[in-house]
């Protein structure tokens, strides 16, 4: 029992000095906690295009890798480019598919730069392009047309109202002066401008779409249709930066019948992933992991590696994006699984900061400890002190019982008090000391006139 009640009185000792440091190091703890993400949610949106589009596709590929790290990636379908810019906007989609070169609205912009301005969250940032997407100008006839001003005055298809196939042929087509409200213009896309050009109803269709995509195919292999080779490709990569230019080469499409019959300069735009800047960065940095996995393989117009990449600067690049073109997934989360890694980057960012107060705090707690242990001695030191120093220069005799009185108050308190026992030696020293002053007490009591000859 007796070694229980000093354990006891010691922890008493060591609980009273540990608050202030617990004190401290929660203020520390509250303080940190402010800079720590909050945990990812676990779906986000993404808006594409029809779904018989390639965004379709990389949306579906990108979800079931997300899936597999415990994310749903919830797709919804669209007009276009321009509708997926405008959902990001609405706060409708948190992830989108956007076609190059094209830019939100001017209202849209002078938003945008308020809120950069302002830190908000509603700032449209790029994790850059995941893949080429060809301008295809297919036309009718045996004259070989190698520049777009040269279909003035024909029926050309250019895209449904809003899309970004539309925008961007409008782009071209008024770099060669030909006016934007040209009624021979024409809203038509996809299947049904091809139709459409097979049987002689328009007489050029600007498509974009993959080399494999079944429209493009079709288109190729119609006979007496061309593809446009852009002979001023240099020229349009100057004028319009986003644009890049790739070659098909003569005999691709079947090298029985020789098709193409010649290597053909295509520009071609490219697919952009487009987020809102209040996207949580771990969903960042999984997303742009699921782009690497579905788009940077090789294929028809593009090298192995080369995708994603910052291509199209019409958006400004995510900060997430820039670090992980440099060096690749953040450390934890290539070698432990994504909540796990989550888990404890957050934790790592309020405990450095809690180990970093509380590694002084510690090595002083000792001192604290002992300190707090000593100073109930100590109290006990300066009453004796001041009795000691009264009998020496001021004793009275006829005070002789209020002197043995204080001294007994004092040995009782000494008797009393409770520390551990590795403070025991100090206790009995000073019980020692206080018989000492006792036996002084004692002398003077029988020989008064020794304190006043002293």
């Amino acid at each position: 029992m007796d070694r229980l009640r000093a354990r006891l009185i010691a922890l008493r000792y060591l609980l009273a000095t540990a608050w202030p440091i617990v004190l401290i190091s929660a203020l520390g703890l509250l303080v940190a906690y402010q800079f720590v993400e909050p945990a990812p949610p676990g779906r986000m949106t993404i808006t594409t295009g029809s779904e018989t589009g390639a965004y379709y596709a990389y949306a579906k590929r990108y979800a079931t890798l997300l899936a597999a790290k415990g994310i749903t990636l919830d797709i919804r379908t669209s007009a276009g480019s321009h509708q997926n810019l405008e959902r990001l906007e609405r706060g409708e989609a948190d992830v989108a598919f956007v076609q190059g070169g094209i830019r939100p609205s001017a209202g849209a912009r002078q938003a945008d730069d308020e809120e950069e301005e302002e830190g908000d969250a509603g700032f449209l940032r790029s994790l850059g392009s995941v893949a080429y997407e060809p301008v295809w100008v297919f036309y009718r006839g045996e004259q070989r047309i190698d520049k777009l001003h040269q279909l003035d005055g024909r029926r050309i298809a250019v895209g449904e109202d809003g899309s970004g196939i539309r925008g961007l042929a409008l782009q071209l087509l008024e770099a060669n002066e030909i006016r934007a409200d040209d009624p021979k213009l024409l809203p038509l896309a996809g299947l049904t401008a091809a139709e459409a050009l097979q049987k002689g109803e328009i007489d050029a269709a600007f498509i974009v779409a993959a080399q494999e995509a079944p429209v493009v195919q079709v288109l190729l292999r119609s006979p007496g249709l061309q593809v446009l080779s852009f002979s001023q490709a240099d020229a349009y990569l100057r004028l319009f930066p986003f644009l890049s230019k790739v070659v098909l080469p003569r005999g691709v499409v079947s090298l029985v019948r020789h098709v193409p019959p010649r290597d053909a300069v295509l520009l071609a735009t490219t697919a952009n992933v487009i987020v809102r800047d209040d996207l949580h960065p771990a969903l960042l940095s999984l997303l742009l992991q699921a782009m690497t996995e579905v788009n940077g393989k090789g294929g028809f117009f593009q090298r192995a590696g080369e995708f994603p990449a910052y291509k199209d600067q019409s958006f400004p690049l995510s900060g997430e994006a820039a670090r992980y073109y440099r060096s690749g997934p953040p450390f934890l989360q290539r070698y432990l699984p994504f909540w796990l890694a989550v888990l404890v980057e957050r934790l790592f960012v309020m405990l450095v900061p809690l180990f970093m107060l509380s590694l002084p705090l510690l090595k002083f707690a000792p001192t604290i400890y002992s300190w707090r242990v000593r100073a109930k001695i100590f109290r006990c030191y300066g009453d004796l002190k001041f009795l000691e120093n009264e009998l020496r220069d001021r004793f009275d005799a006829t005070l002789a019982g209020q002197y043995a009185e204080r001294l007994d108050r004092i040995e009782h308190a000494a008797s009393t008090l409770k520390i551990p026992l590795a403070f025991s030696d100090l206790l009995y020293t000073l019980r020692e000391h206080i018989n000492l002053v006792r036996a002084e007490l004692h002398r003077l009591g029988t020989n008064p006139d020794r304190g006043k000859q002293e």
